[in-house]
């Protein structure tokens, strides 16, 4: 087995510090949203593509692959949201094992609440921070990140 490649001091520093940004910023974003709107990161993460998805809703399985959830995570995510009245299950139509996730009323009204606040906070604590031509460089970093990783099927 070959030696490891081991970081340099900038790319180690570099490293933490975008760790200690992911776990910092999600930590301000999460609690945001539950003073502002009582919902959790996790709610807020299911609402977002079933708010935007036709008529509310959305095929267990697909919410799944959107927000990059195993199957029972959904479950029981939906499990939790459901009894607070924000999701309802359903069978679905096209294939008797699945289920469809829709928003109720209740949920659309709590994502309609919440997002005003949470954009203004990641704007606030993200890009607000950055200058254009920041803003441009780490856009392309992202991106060439993103692609350089292997698909869920690695």
């Amino acid at each position: 087995m070959d030696e490891p490649q081991w970081l340099d001091e900038r790319e180690a520093h570099v490293w933490q510090a975008y760790l200690v940004l992911q776990r910092k910023l999600q930590g301000v974003l999460e609690r945001r949203l539950v003073r502002d709107a009582g919902l959790s990161g996790a709610d807020y993460r299911l609402l977002v593509p079933l708010s935007e998805a036709p008529h509310g809703a959305l095929r267990a399985r697909d919410l799944g692959l959107m927000v990059g959830w195993e199957r029972s995570r959904i479950s029981h995510q939906v499990r939790r949201m459901e009894k607070r009245g924000l999701l309802v299950r359903e069978d679905c139509a096209e294939d008797a094992r699945g289920s469809m996730v829709r928003l109720t009323e209740a949920g659309r009204a709590a994502i309609v609440a919440a997002a005003p606040k949470h954009v203004q906070a990641v704007r606030r604590y993200f890009f607000d921070v950055l200058s254009e031509d920041e803003l441009a460089i780490l856009g392309g970093a992202l991106e060439r990140l993103l692609d350089g990783l292997p698909g869920d099927e690695d």
